[in-house]
């Protein structure tokens, strides 16, 4: 079983982001799993809370649940051109200790989402930079950026607009064959 961990980078109750990976999340083939890690519970991260003498027990147990994942799909809105610093400090939390990050070598694929025109473009190129650095294959093509989000979601929370749903299908499909080419 190939474990695909889902990160949501909105708290929000009724979060678009969280209503859209879920429907993403069905797509996958039988052989996968998808499972949402929750990030919103972590402090901001400090050196301070993560040293040889102590680090912060909800660090480790992010860290473990990132460990225990074979790939990661990112969902998520822009904040003021970028990434919700939620979903940055996870990145943060999970690439430390130096030389011990969880997310090296782990395929990942990315949603960028909002209310607004532009999908989240500025959001899906910054967390495109951050995965870089972590050393994680990421999709290219195609990318996914989703305008015009509220529209998006039926009253159940589902993607109605069966052409949206197949290029989310294929987004998928591309991703699985990501994974499939880095999962040993």
């Amino acid at each position: 079983m190939v474990k695909v961990g889902i990160l949501v980078g909105s708290l929000r109750r009724e979060s678009l982001s969280k209503k859209i990976a879920a429907n993403v999340a069905s797509l996958f083939p039988d052989g996968y799993e998808t499972e949402f890690i929750k990030i919103g519970y972590m402090p901001l991260y400090n050196q301070d809370n993560d040293s040889d003498h102590y680090v912060l027990g909800e660090f480790n147990a992010f860290r473990d649940s990132i460990k225990d994942i074979d790939a990661v799909l990112f969902v998520t809105p822009e904040y003021n051109r970028s990434i919700p610093a939620v979903l940055k400090n996870a990145l943060d939390i999970g690439s430390r200790p130096l030389g011990k990050s969880v997310w090296n070598g782990k395929p990942a694929a990315i949603i960028s989402q909002s209310p607004g025109n532009l999908g989240a473009f500025g959001a899906n190129h910054h967390l495109r930079q951050v995965l870089s650095v972590l050393n994680m294959p990421v999709v290219q093509q195609p990318e996914v950026y989703i305008s015009d989000s509220a529209n998006l979601l039926d009253e159940e929370g589902k993607i109605a607009n069966e052409k949206t749903v197949q290029f989310l299908q294929s987004f998928v499909d591309t991703f699985v064959e990501l994974i499939e080419k880095h999962h040993e």
